[in-house]
């Protein structure tokens, strides 16, 4: 089929298919728990989500026979431009089921267990949480010390996760754990997967500056997790563990950059001109007009070189040491975002509570306090500069 027809049949199907309320803009309340907790307001959040899933269309670049599309990149931006068109939501289903167990699992993992986890990940009935840092073990991450121990077909887990993004509510998490002490720190680790629906496992949510909780402290206390969910090789999991970073900090990147705005569905052009008034049809702040202008032309850039990195690796696995690049400068760039809003917003961004300020003002406040753990998560800007000077440059110690 040619381009032009995928794009005429990709039109008529969601023309056809997207509910009406799924073409505006997500309010708070809507927003749907994740995996088997799922629930939404909105009854056409679960229509919309199995009518993708059927389709292929929640992860469209995946290998059908798993739950995908099994579409080409210029076919995946091709369903992408057509949902913009119709302001279709992107529905919400896998989490870091997409962004990066799913892809380790279509790389390392073996083909039982593709079949066991993938499909329910396009089909969203489950969501995954990450078990990487420990209150000890953060940027030094092979550090770590959480241990599992072999008994028969099982693994029996004790230890402690931190920061656990969605820990309470996830189902699965994929998780490091320590099966030889003895072996240099590098070694002796194993990637594996578990239930977290289980008595061994307690979650408690972080509150954070922004008023929100999506981290956790996660303890496991004679946690089971079976020896056949072991991803790659026992005792070899930094590979695995490393492969997947670069996919997390790809999706973490490549999500925060190219879009020209974000937020509540407003851009910065258009925030700007309704709170700083126009001259002549143009942002009167000359200033604030060539900030904005600046990182709209930085935003498209890093868009079209995520873009472009994504089409010259379609014979690779997995992204490179660039990923460390595009969450280094996808984290800066929403972080910009956010520190032109409060420019151009003033005190109205600084609301948290009280009927002069809008639920949209609410919101973009609790974002600009949360952009400020971007340059931390996923491993912080410092770890990323190190990467990119040895891994990418290939400077010296």
């Amino acid at each position: 089929m040619s381009l032009d027809s995928f794009r005429e049949e990709t039109r008529g199907w969601l023309e056809e298919n997207c509910p009406e309320s799924m073409r505006t803009p997500m309010v708070a309340d809507e927003a749907p728990n994740p995996g088997r907790r799922a629930h939404s307001k909105n009854p056409d959040t679960k229509v919309w989500m199995e009518r993708m899933a059927e389709r292929g269309w929640t992860v469209p670049h995946w290998p059908a026979e798993y739950g995908g599309g099994g579409l080409s990149l210029p076919e995946v931006g091709v369903l992408n431009e057509e949902m913009r068109r119709i302001k279709a939501r992107i529905p919400l289903h896998g989490g870091m089921g997409t962004s990066m167990i799913g892809p380790a699992l279509l790389e390392y993992g073996t083909e039982e267990q593709k079949k066991e986890h993938l499909s329910r990940i396009c089909k969203g009935e489950i969501w995954w949480c990450q078990g990487y840092s420990e209150p000890n073990s953060g940027s030094d991450l092979a550090s770590l010390q959480t241990k599992a121990v072999a008994d028969g077909d099982e693994y029996i887990i004790n230890g402690q996760k931190i920061w656990t993004s969605g820990a309470d509510h996830a189902d699965w998490i994929f998780c490091l754990v320590r099966t030889d002490f003895n072996a240099a720190k590098h070694d002796g680790i194993t990637f594996v997967l578990f239930d977290m629906d289980q008595p061994g496992v307690e979650v408690k949510p972080i509150l954070l500056i922004s008023g929100l909780s999506p981290f956790c402290e996660t303890f496991f206390t004679d946690a089971h997790a079976l020896r056949s969910n072991v991803i790659g090789e026992v005792n070899k999991g930094w590979t695995v563990a490393k492969r997947l970073l670069q996919y997390e900090r790809t999706s973490i990147g490549g999500g925060m950059g190219g879009a020209g705005g974000g937020g509540v569905g407003r851009t910065l052009g258009h925030q700007a001109l309704e709170s700083v008034g126009t001259a002549n049809g143009k942002v009167a702040d000359l200033i604030l007009r060539d900030e904005i202008s600046t990182h709209i032309m930085n935003d498209r850039s890093f868009g079209l070189t995520v873009r472009r990195n994504g089409e010259e690796s379609q014979s690779t696995k997995a992204p490179t040491f660039s990923s460390s690049m595009f969450k280094l400068y996808g984290t800066e760039q929403n972080k910009n975002r956010y520190e032109l809003l409060l420019k151009m917003l003033g005190s109205q961004m600084l609301g948290w509570e009280g009927d002069e300020f809008s639920a949209r003002d609410r919101g973009e406040t609790r974002a600009w306090l949360r952009s400020k753990a971007n340059s931390i998560e996923g491993g912080t800007s410092e770890v990323q500069y190190n990467i990119i000077a040895k891994r990418v440059l290939g400077l010296p110690d």
